[in-house]
């Protein structure tokens, strides 16, 4: 497990965006967000691209940090 969600809890702090905001703008429950930072889920391929979907509403830069963070080479 890991990378997207290292990726994501990254972005949620920098850009101090809550899990629930992300949730709100996903339309899904904050519980999904909750799994995907803390690893004990990850997110499907399909679900990374809704995730730079939802930041994308709330912040542009947060949006494409993500995606930077998740293809990334390096450990986040």
């Amino acid at each position: 497990m890991g990378k997207a969600g290292k990726a994501l809890k990254q972005v949620l702090e920098i850009y101090d965006i809550s899990q629930n905001q992300l949730a709100v703008a996903m339309g899904i429950a904050r519980s999904s967000i909750n799994g995907w930072v803390n690893e004990t889920r990850s997110p499907t391929s399909d679900a990374i691209l809704e995730i730079r979907k939802g930041l994308q509403k709330i912040n542009s830069e947060a949006a494409q940090e993500f995606i930077r963070l998740y293809l990334s080479e390096e450990d986040c």
